[in-house]
């Protein structure tokens, strides 16, 4: 006897984050200084309240997007007025703040900076690696980068609550900032043509970790100090990039506690 089988795949998980909906709770949330993580916007929204909260999120590096109403109507059956933003579970910190902070207290920075690394689960095992190996930053970028929701702080073990988080608009400003402090910006790529293992990690540091299926951007490989690989024993086509996070990081620590 034969069954007839559905195939079923499952819906999208929205971001499990504290919603704000309509245009006033929006603009009184940036007037109050509320730690926001995404804002989404109706692509034909116009007036002066759309085009202050455009403002204040590019003062404050917060991740914005035009959307479709279908989108908006997606998040909340609420009257949205063309806003809806998801308040932030977490604080984050200017670049340039988190890198004097660092080196005022005579630490050596280690930073670690996405650079297209969309996977939440993927965020949050990095933060935890990074914490766990002496790094005091992470870097996200806003534009091509993960909202960092529950599944995020969850995978990460809290360190995501623990470790310095530093939005910035770009990973080329981002590469800008790094630079004018004098931090060492190195790549990481399968053909790097230096071995994490050789590079000098114990100077002042950032990792750049890319996608898992694109790798670094070509500004990265372009502007990069060092573009270091890890060597597989067998040719391969890539490590997690939670995992190739780690071991890097581990080579940090180890470098550093040791010399």
């Amino acid at each position: 006897m034969e069954h007839n089988k559905r195939n079923f795949s499952p819906r999208p998980q929205k971001p499990s984050l504290p919603l704000l909906i309509g245009r006033k709770p929006v603009m009184e949330a940036l007037a109050n200084g509320t730690a926001i993580e995404k804002i989404f916007l109706l692509r034909t929204a116009t007036g002066e309240e759309i085009n202050t909260i455009k403002q204040l999120c590019r003062e404050r590096n917060i991740p914005l997007s035009q959307v479709p109403v279908e989108k908006l109507n997606n998040l909340t059956k609420a009257q949205h007025q063309g806003v809806v933003a998801y308040t932030s579970l977490l604080e984050y910190i200017e670049l340039q703040e988190a890198i004097s902070f660092v080196v005022d207290k005579g630490e050596t920075p280690l930073f670690v900076l996405l650079d297209g690394v969309t996977d939440v689960r993927n965020v949050g095992a990095i933060a935890r690696s990074a914490l766990c190996c002496g790094a005091q930053g992470l870097i996200l970028p806003t534009s091509n980068a993960a909202s960092l929701t529950e599944d995020a702080i969850k995978t990460s073990a809290g360190a995501l609550r623990q470790i310095m988080l530093c939005r910035i608009p770009s990973v080329a400003q981002a590469l800008d900032v790094l630079k004018l402090n004098g931090i060492n910006v190195l790549g990481t790529n399968m053909k790097g043509s230096v071995p994490v293992y050789e590079a000098d990690l114990t100077i002042p540091s950032a990792i750049v970790m890319g996608a898992e299926d694109t790798g670094i951007s070509k500004d990265v490989i372009k502007r990069a100090d060092q573009l270091i690989r890890i060597p597989m024993a067998k040719a391969f086509d890539s490590l997690n990039v939670s995992v190739a996070a780690g071991m890097i990081l581990y080579e940090a620590a180890k470098q550093r506690l040791t010399q």
